[in-house]
């Protein structure tokens, strides 16, 4: 008999946890991390506030925060690192670059960390110059201290590759098939078809304000549907209600998943202006919804999008968009099949399996140094 060889146990620590319910980190982590259980890794989330204990087959370590800005991310990273300290895994995978400050004790510890470095948060416009500053150089760190990085875009391969010389591993996020069902929409008076959709946090660099704002100048019939909402942005949400018009119509945020796909599925136009976070959970979403995609100009949408998307960098942008796709619907079908097309190179399968062998990759590194340390280095 054939014993199989035990996976190594992996840890995902630096999100708010599984379920996944508010951004693509945690998407990542939940598609993630119950793929790698089915390929025989034991998984353990660290996840913030209340829940479960077990989310699809992986283990939930539930942990406070401080409910600051600032803080909230690097506070629980702080406890689930000490956790790790005495419950150990066999390879840590740690999300954004803001926890860098806390890789070393990892290092100490002797548990083998890789770091998803997400897009270039030093960029979002709610960072003072301090925040900036510190982003900048928390980057640094995540680049000294991790035994590996993780990109989840070319261009922030290339961004890490030219700013600090290092390599990092390309592990996108995968593109659900969605189902092109419609039925629900009635429970939002909505028809398939119908209506232009927005789904992002509210946050300047997602452009939601120029995309209100275009959509507001332009001569669009159909109501534009604004999803989404962001904790500690309450000025920013004021002013993008205050640059609608009554045909929009903002259903804040939505956790019901088959209803939020429904509305993919079902828009005339999907506008994304997500710009600095590489590749977006929301975007490919989209796209496996078959939602014809008009997204902002900036490198990372135009690596996933390819040919199948169309471009604004400006409200004017957005508004000749809109009529477009009011003038002409069944050209923007196809651009809507031309997305779901291009979705199916994005699949969470391929990239679980990444995270596998990343994982392997770290055991085997960290077995090797323990192996040196007994012998003195000896061969």
């Amino acid at each position: 008999m054939v014993r199989r060889r035990r996976q190594p146990s992996v840890a995902l620590v630096g999100t708010r946890g599984v379920p996944a319910r508010y951004g693509g980190f945690e998407t990542c982590v939940e598609e993630v991390g119950r793929r790698l259980v089915d390929l025989g890794h034991e998984v353990v989330v660290y996840s913030r506030g209340d829940g479960p204990r077990e989310h699809l087959g992986m283990r939930c370590v539930r942990l406070p925060a401080l409910r600051h800005r600032v803080l909230e991310t690097l506070s629980h990273t702080a406890l689930s690192v000490a956790h790790l300290l005495v419950h150990r895994a066999d390879a840590v995978i740690v999300f954004n670059a803001a926890n860098a400050p806390l890789l070393p004790l990892l290092r100490l510890a002797r548990l083998p960390v890789a770091t998803h470095v997400d897009g270039l948060e030093w960029q979002r416009a709610k960072w003072g110059r301090a925040g900036r500053s510190y982003y900048r150089r928390a980057e640094r760190w995540a680049v000294r201290w991790s035994d590996a990085l993780i990109a989840d875009a070319r261009g922030i391969q290339d961004y890490y590759l030219t700013r600090f010389g290092a390599q990092t591993v390309l592990l996108a996020y995968g593109a659900p098939v969605v189902a092109r069902r419609t039925d629900r929409l009635g429970e939002l008076g909505l028809e398939a078809d119908g209506y232009h959709l927005v789904v992002a946090r509210f946050e300047p660099e997602n452009h939601v304000d120029v995309i209100v704002r275009g959509y507001v100048r332009s001569d669009a019939r159909l109501p534009l549907v604004v999803v989404g909402s962001a904790p500690y942005a309450d000025q920013y949400i004021r002013q993008v209600h205050d640059l609608a018009d009554e045909r929009v119509r903002f259903l804040g945020s939505l956790w019901d998943q088959e209803l939020l796909d429904q509305l993919y599925a079902g828009a005339r136009t999907y506008l994304d202006g997500h710009s600095v976070g590489g590749t977006n959970p929301s975007l490919l979403r989209a796209m496996g919804a078959g939602a014809p995609t008009v997204a902002w100009d900036v490198v990372f949408n135009r690596e996933v999008l390819g040919a199948a998307g169309l471009w604004f960098a400006s409200p004017g942008d957005v508004a000749a968009r809109v009529h477009e796709a009011e003038q002409d619907a069944r050209a923007w079908h196809e651009r809507g099949t031309a997305a779901r097309v291009r979705a199916g190179d994005y699949d969470w399968d391929d990239v679980a399996r990444g995270y596998s062998a990343l994982a392997r990759r770290l055991a085997a590194r960290s077995r090797g140094v323990a192996a040196r340390d007994r012998t003195g280095g000896r061969r």
